[in-house]
């Protein structure tokens, strides 16, 4: 890590990772207001334009649709790669899942780069690339 991590850094990235986990809208207000861009593992994979995080948040609420049991929790690792200037922010992090659905388990093991903005006095998800390295049944 190049800097020291400021909590608030990480505040939108948990609301983010705790959308995923719940559906609950109200924690899309991690990102944002224009600019976002969203690279994912599920298509189209690329997630960009005015709508890019409504289009987003739609497939992850179709996770949560009834009657899904689906359960997903993460687990972050160390931040690694912070550099934090002029209102941007740039951070590597590791994280972990655990994904169970209709009596099946998984887990899966990937990497997240983000880029957060300062808006609105809080750091914001401007854009985040996620990369799976590992999945193990």
């Amino acid at each position: 890590m190049t800097e020291h991590l400021d909590p608030a850094l990480l505040a939108p990235i948990e609301k983010v990772a705790r959308f995923i986990e719940t559906g609950d809208k109200s924690l899309l207000s991690a990102f944002a207001k224009k600019g976002v861009v969203i690279i994912e593992n599920f298509p189209p994979h690329l997630f960009e334009g005015d709508d890019a995080v409504e289009r987003w948040s739609q497939k992850i609420l179709s996770w949560h649709e009834p009657p899904s049991d689906l359960v997903l929790k993460h687990k972050f690792g160390t931040v690694q790669d912070l550099r934090v200037g002029d209102g941007l922010a740039f951070l590597s992090l590791a994280t972990h899942w655990t994904i169970s659905e209709d009596g099946d388990r998984f887990e899966e093991d990937g990497g997240w780069a983000f880029v957060l903005v300062q808006e609105d006095g809080e750091w914001r998800v401007r854009s985040y690339g996620w990369a799976v390295t590992n999945i193990e049944d």
